[in-house]
């Protein structure tokens, strides 16, 4: 003889509490998932400015102990041909690097450009792709490169994405 007050299933109370607890799981990833993508860029971003500061460093045991001048498209060409990448190249009028493998671009792709900056000016901003360097500069461990460096010195700032900065030098 069956009982038939005894039948097999899920409550309705039972399958909204495992649905519940599968969305929080999907809402948690889906918040944290940009983030983590966020940071593995900028972690990249990072990599990139500590192998131009090196470049920047190459560049002056090389040439005396000087910087390329930001306002002579040759030597920036120059720098960013044999120090940075041999594909890159810079257009006469334009601190661009154009042309750079993939392995030396910003990781949403745009190609990096080089400005010369402003000593005690504030790096601020949005993601412009734009490596800013001082010379007679160190970082000073907020958002911009202090003077009094020395002769041989040389810091670099970009803007990072969600507006953080980098900042390195070579003291």
């Amino acid at each position: 003889m069956t009982n038939k007050n005894n039948k097999k299933g899920f409550t309705i109370i039972e399958v909204v509490l495992v649905l519940a607890i599968a969305g929080l799981i999907f809402l948690m990833v889906f918040i944290a998932l940009p983030a983590l993508q966020r940071s593995q860029r900028n972690t990249r971003r990072r990599q990139d400015m500590a192998r131009i500061l090196s470049a920047f460093n190459d560049y002056q045991a090389n040439n005396n102990g000087n910087f390329p001048d930001a306002t002579k498209p040759a030597e920036m060409n120059k720098f960013a041909k044999k120090y940075v990448d041999p594909s890159c190249t810079l257009s006469e009028n334009d601190t661009k690097l154009d042309g750079c493998a993939d392995q030396f671009v910003d990781p949403d792709g745009t190609q990096y450009s080089f400005a010369a900056g402003t000593t005690g000016a504030d790096v601020s901003g949005d993601l412009d792709h734009i490596i800013t360097f001082y010379t007679n500069a160190k970082c000073n461990g907020e958002k911009t490169a202090a003077a009094n460096g020395g002769n041989r010195s040389i810091a670099i700032t970009y803007i990072l994405e969600g507006g953080a900065v980098y900042c390195g030098d070579n003291q």
